[in-house]
């Protein structure tokens, strides 16, 4: 029976979403988009199929996510930095609609936490792959450093923000 199922989002349109099933990779999934108008944005009915169809999988589960708190960065532009955080706005949404309790990660702190700081997103990608060998084979990619950053946020957020919340 599984006992946790951590879910770690990325929320850009490249970013993903992965599930830890008792500390172990589960389904990851590249962020779910749709074309509206003259832009992509993420499918927020997609992302919460997949959400609530990977929850339905482990019954009785204590289930939880991390989200990656995103900001505008110096050098955005505008529309980059409004689009980058409707996309997290979007994710946050699904979560709570689905009554999904989360955490928000802020990019350097769970770097820091898993030495990364400083580095650049390929040395996510390695450290997922040295953390996760059965994973390595949906990282293989240069271009998955999305779907290493929602496994490492998984565990960012099982490792700092579960200790008594699973008790509760």
């Amino acid at each position: 029976m599984t006992l946790r199922v951590t879910f770690g989002i990325d929320p850009g349109l490249s970013g993903a979403v992965a599930a830890l099933v008792d500390g172990e990779p589960g389904p990851i999934l590249d962020m779910p988009t749709a074309q509206a108008g003259e832009w992509r944005e993420v499918d927020a009915a997609a992302l919460a199929d997949w959400l609530d169809g990977v929850r339905a999988q482990h019954p009785g589960a204590y289930v939880s996510a991390c989200i990656e708190k995103v900001g505008a960065r110096p050098g955005d532009g505008g529309t980059s930095a409004f689009r980058f955080g409707d996309s997290y706005g979007q994710a946050r949404g699904v979560l709570a609609v689905l009554g999904i309790p989360y955490s928000r990660a802020i990019p350097a702190v769970w770097k820091r936490h898993m030495g990364l700081l400083g580095t650049d997103k390929d040395a996510a990608r390695q450290l997922a792959i040295a953390r996760f060998p059965g994973a390595a084979p949906l990282l293989q990619r240069k271009k998955d450093h999305g779907r290493a950053d929602a496994l490492l946020l998984a565990l960012w957020h099982e490792n700092t923000q579960l200790l008594g919340r699973m008790a509760a």
